[in-house]
């Protein structure tokens, strides 16, 4: 896979030089548009905390994922000494190209949630977290079609038809065929957990557990805050997670509306560590990020430059994660902590962005 990479590259430089027309060099990423840049041409570079990007680096190595496009690099940077030489002398580094010449890119931010929980089902604790049912089923489509390997199909057996799975509305009518982790005490935290795709819950004996993401019932993602939006119950410049929550939690009665608008429902599985993201590594906070994997291949290095509460962030991030919600070229999702702290920093975060990506270097 490396050498493949090394091999495009090569031929890629050869055909299109210093060009700064953005194309599509990589056959790894067929939709994303890619200009070669140089290292002094990213924002606040000579700033960067390189200790900190190279140990990211290193901790998603312990990725496949991430040794199949940087398998050499993975092995030579235990020995390196100075960061910055390597990261400059290792990799091409080139800038992510918007798809349409006004998107600006995004780059919003998740936590790790936090929930109360009982084992069992009793007041407060009524509302159902649910393992991966048991009729879901997920049809991966690449061996025949290998364009879609990115896309699986999700639903139900009925009648020996395969038929779309529950809704979020329905999952409170049908009875799911599914294990309960464990019960908690608002529907609005559990909402938010799957917005998420992981969390812990404080159950009431004292123990903690640490949940992430096992599955997703296939319905498309739909942004309740948009639709809060829409209805002109929150301004477009006000909404943010915390004003989503404090207006659920003002209207009570309209909650289950606003939460099914949402047809997509999370199913989740048991781990034995905190947040770890879709590589299976616990993520780094401020320096893993969720991605569009149609678009950037999951364990690749990136630079980002975005606004983080009012000031100005460019730094070297990895791509951890992934995201319902999170889809383009031009559009990450930064992994904050699970702290106080990083709940208001994710849930305010909208920001601009710029976003670059490290290759390894061919032998031209």
């Amino acid at each position: 896979m490396t050498q493949n990479i090394i091999i495009i590259l090569s031929i890629s430089i050869l055909f299109f030089g210093c060009s700064k027309e953005p194309k599509i060099l990589m056959p790894q990423m067929p939709k994303t548009y890619l200009t070669q840049a140089d290292f002094n041409e990213l924002p606040n570079w000579k700033s960067e905390n390189y200790e900190e990007a190279i140990s990211s680096f290193v901790n998603s190595c312990k990725s496949s994922k991430t040794q199949k496009i940087y398998s050499e690099l993975c092995l030579k940077v235990e020995q390196v000494q100075d960061y910055k030489a390597f990261l400059e002398s290792e990799f091409n580094i080139y800038k992510i190209a918007p798809l349409d010449a006004e998107d600006e890119g995004l780059l919003t931010g998740y936590y790790e949630p936090s929930l109360k929980g009982s084992l069992t089902k009793k007041e407060p604790y009524i509302y159902p977290i649910y393992s991966e049912p048991k009729d879901l089923i997920t049809v991966d489509l690449s061996s025949i079609y290998p364009d879609l390997k990115n896309y699986r199909l999700r639903g139900r057996l009925k009648d020996k038809r395969l038929v779309p799975y529950y809704t979020r509305e329905q999952t409170k009518e049908e009875v799911i065929d599914a294990d309960v982790i464990c019960y908690t005490d608002s529907k609005i935290d559990l909402f938010f957990l799957e917005v998420q795709g992981s969390g812990r819950v404080n159950l009431e004996n004292g123990e903690t557990i640490f949940i992430g993401f096992a599955n997703q019932n296939g319905h498309k993602y739909s942004s309740i805050g948009k639709y809060l939006i829409n209805m002109g119950e929150i301004p477009s410049k006000d909404i943010s997670l915390q004003s989503i929550r404090t207006w659920l939690m003002q209207n009570q009665n309209r909650i289950d509306e606003v939460l099914d608008f949402n047809e997509s429902v999370v199913f989740f599985q048991e781990r034995s560590k905190a947040a770890s993201g879709s590589l299976g590594l616990v993520l780094t906070p401020e320096r893993s990020v969720a991605v569009d994997r149609s678009f950037i291949p999951l364990g690749s290095m990136l630079f980002l430059d975005a606004k983080i509460n009012n000031q100005n962030i460019s730094r070297v991030v990895m791509a951890e994660d992934t995201g319902g919600a999170i889809k383009g070229s031009l559009r990450a999702d930064m992994f904050f902590g699970s702290s106080y702290e990083a709940e208001m920093s994710a849930g305010k975060l909208k920001s601009p962005l710029s976003l670059w990506i490290f290759l390894p270097k061919g032998a031209e």
